[in-house]
């Protein structure tokens, strides 16, 4: 690997012109196909549960009952001073706001409040319900938009109009706040490197890589499913890891520069031994998206491709275009002479004793010498600091977002809040029983007796009458529950109905089935939660199988899983501080609490995993090597945060950054992606890394690097850094030069280079 990135870099850097020409000419063709085949207006945010009873029951919907199979919008009409909605004239006005409702695209069916009772008892709020045959991902560009002008042109004095339902699902929308954590990202990478020109190129590479997958995804979305969070999703990890791999190689490249290496033999160096660490780590996070495909959940699928087409991409730019890009640059990127980011480039490569080590040691270095100067008291503060944040991940909720979670000011959220308050939450997502009376002697009274059994149960708070179709022989009955649709009691009431199937059946004849948004949104929790262990196990085999391969050590891999687990908890319990528990909720922009999204846990593992193993391999491999050149276990620990620690620092930074910049959409469950991902990078990186890992290190000792002989013997060595390569290079001795001889017992810099 790190010979054929070698050359692969070297080949670009010659070939910049083509290259770059080659690059440009794939952004333009898919602009080309997303205008031709895709773009935003096909974008699909059905949540789907293929195989699940209320996924079946929706598909029969289709046929027997297809004014019930879409979804569907709210008209809510308050109205004030005394007036009622059953006076004359404001029923009128009721009665042609949604006479023109019916005008509006797509719309199917319109029920009036006054045919379904839908009425407040103090006759000051009637809800009209407005039906359609397709889901909300297949309404038209502004249908929406136009059933609000519609039923609001009725408008009159004294009465307000609101419209929500399932139709106004929060799905994510663009906004300018994304730019800032770029805004960010750029400020870090200029005092990183100390130039603009050097900070900019991995803005710009990442630019392309962004531009690829999501012009990329679009182009699909005639053919596939793919949600708006996708590619939300795909943005937010594309740029991430897009910015942050190209930081690793030039940093690398411009270290070599500082020490007078040619340009295209230090870019080509730069990505055979960073790059190769670049390919492991975006390949760990691909294979981790990738699976959640095993979910078989459309909607996450989608979620885990998008994800992991982005980060493919991004591992391809930093290996082909940024050799380009740096020939393109040549010898501008070295630090000029006397200039602070030359004497820190100087610094870092010329300590060769223990004092000159810990005189030109660093921020991050001085860190690591603090923490493992106590290493048993800080892994005991760690474990307990991120044991007692996780600790209300305990009692986390799973559900799919609704409107009770949606801008306060937004249209859909104020008419969730004032049907819950005139007529109960359970009115926001009623479930719906579908009843097969086939084998029932009498379909209507065997409808009848599923109505009245339904009844008896606890937590129903109405039972509407049923609507038959007797070509079909089904019946199709709407419930209402007592509580909310993420409360879990009509969790509980969705099981109890399902429980009583079959004793419903030997009385009545008739088969039911559950479903509704509500009931799919309850049955994609269950499949998610059922799924999460398994795939958490997964993720976890496959961290120390891989660190084990990479690192040739039973420590590295068995701490690097404690420290995974123990920051992904911490995430969690913060996710349901903040979501669930509200406390301090008005910082991500939140006025309500709500459950967290049935999707977040398991895409916080896979996204997670992969970015933990990122900095495990660029902070850890630079400790691996000095221990074998020294042979010091606590010069390897304070060597690795000298070369790597800035560098890693700045990369987590930058991550947390454009993540941040995400909690300004209006989507709830991107809102909670964002959040959980920018906690998530600061705890892992931080805390477990640059924290936790020195520690538990220094108490193992050398013993961190054994690996029994016959494991050793049958293990690949990868040399992910490309050690190999560097040592077998030509510029060999420019590099042993700058740092003393291997075989040093004293806290000496190793004789390579590093991302640093």
């Amino acid at each position: 690997m790190p010979n054929f990135l070698h050359s692969l870099a070297g080949l670009s850097f010659r070939h910049r012109r083509l290259v770059l020409t080659l690059w440009l000419g794939l952004v333009a063709a898919t602009v080309a196909c997303m205008t031709s085949f895709g773009g935003t207006g096909k974008l699909d945010n059905t949540f789907s549960n293929p195989g699940s009873e209320s996924q079946q029951a929706l598909d029969r919907l289709k046929a027997d009952f297809p004014a019930f199979s879409g979804t569907s919008a709210q008209v809510v009409f308050t109205t004030s001073g005394g007036r009622e909605v059953t006076d004359p004239a404001e029923a009128a006005a009721i009665r042609a706001a949604l006479t023109a409702a019916r005008s509006a695209p797509q719309v199917a069916r319109v029920v009036s409040p006054f045919d379904a009772r839908t009425v407040s008892a103090d006759r000051t709020t009637a809800v009209g319900q407005v039906l359609y045959e397709v889901p909300q991902s297949s309404l038209e560009p502004g249908a929406l938009d136009s059933l609000k002008s519609a039923v609001v042109s009725a408008d009159r004095e004294g009465m307000e109009i609101h419209v929500g339902g399932a139709a106004f699902g929060n799905a994510p929308t663009q906004s300018s706040s994304e730019l800032l954590g770029v805004g960010v990202a750029l400020i870090i990478l200029a005092l990183t490197f100390g130039s603009l020109l050097t900070a900019g190129i991995p803005m710009v590479t990442a630019v392309f890589g962004v531009a690829t997958a999501i012009f990329g995804g679009l182009s699909l979305t005639g053919a596939f499913s793919i949600s708006s969070t996708a590619q939300s999703l795909a943005l937010m990890i594309g740029l991430a890891v897009g910015i942050d791999y190209v930081l690793f190689i030039v940093s690398r490249h411009r270290f070599q520069l500082a020490h007078g290496m040619a340009p295209e033999e230090s870019a080509a160096l730069a990505v055979g031994t960073a790059g190769s660490a670049v390919v492991f780590a975006g390949l760990t996070v691909v294979i981790a998206m990738v699976g959640l495909t095993v979910v078989d959940i459309p909607y996450l699928t989608a979620m885990g491709l998008s994800a992991a087409g982005a980060v493919l991409i991004a591992v391809l730019v930093a290996i082909t275009l940024l050799p380009a890009v740096l020939g393109f640059a040549g010898k501008r990127l070295t630090p000029k002479p006397g200039s602070r980011a030359m004497r820190r480039e100087q610094a870092v490569g010329g300590a060769a004793t223990a004092a000159d080590g810990a005189k030109a040691a660093n921020a991050t270095e001085r860190w690591f010498r603090l923490v493992t100067g106590r290493p048993l008291l800080t892994v005991l503060v760690v474990a307990a600091a991120l044991g007692a944040l996780a600790w209300p991940a305990r009692d986390m909720r799973l559900a799919l977002p609704d409107n009770a979670t949606a801008p306060a000011s937004s249209s859909q959220r104020i008419a969730y809040d004032r049907i819950s308050a005139e007529f109960g939450p359970g009115f926001n997502g009623p479930l719906l029983v579908l009843a097969d009376t086939s084998h029932s002697t009498d379909s209507t009274a065997a409808a009848q007796q599923v109505v009245a059994a339904v009844r008896a149960l606890p937590d129903v708070a109405v039972v509407g009458t049923p609507l038959t179709n007797g070509a079909a022989h089904t019946a199709l009955i709407r419930v209402v529950p007592d509580s909310a649709p993420s409360d879990p009691a009509t969790k509980i009431l969705v099981s109890t109905i399902r429980d009583h199937r079959e004793s419903i059946r030997r009385d009545t004849g008739a088969v039911i089935q559950v479903t509704g948004s509500t009931a799919v949104s309850i049955d994609v929790a269950a499949k998610l939660n059922s799924a999460l262990i398994p795939f958490a196990v997964v993720v976890i085999g496959l961290s120390l199988l891989l660190l084990l391969l990479v690192f040739r050590s039973l420590v590295v891999p068995f701490k690097a899983a404690v420290g995974f687990l123990l920051s992904t908890a911490a995430t969690l319990g913060a996710v349901v501080g903040v979501f669930q528990l509200g406390h301090a909720m008005g910082l991500v922009g939140m006025d309500a609490t709500g459950p967290v999204s049935s999707f977040l846990p398991i895409i916080l593992l896979a996204v997670l995993f992969g970015l933990a193993m990122d900095y495990e391999v660029f902070l850890v491999s630079r400790m691996r090597e000095a221990y074998v050149r020294t042979g010091s276990p606590l010069g390897a620990i304070h060597n690795g945060a000298r070369h790597s620690g800035r560098v890693v620092t700045a990369a987590a930074l930058i991550m947390i950054s454009v993540f941040a910049a995400f909690l300004g959409s209006e989507s709830m469950m991107l809102k909670q992606i964002a959040f959980s991902l920018a906690v998530g990078v600061l705890l892992d990186a931080f805390v477990i890394r640059m924290t936790f890992v020195p520690a538990v290190l220094a108490l193992t000792g050398s013993a961190a690097w054994w690996l029994p002989g016959r494991l050793a013997r049958w293990l690949p060595n990868l040399d992910i850094e490309g050690d190999g390569l560097e040592h077998g290079h030509a510029a060999q001795d420019f590099m042993v030069g700058t740092a003393g001889g291997p075989g040093r017992r004293d806290d000496a810099v190793s004789a390579s280079p590093t991302v640093g």
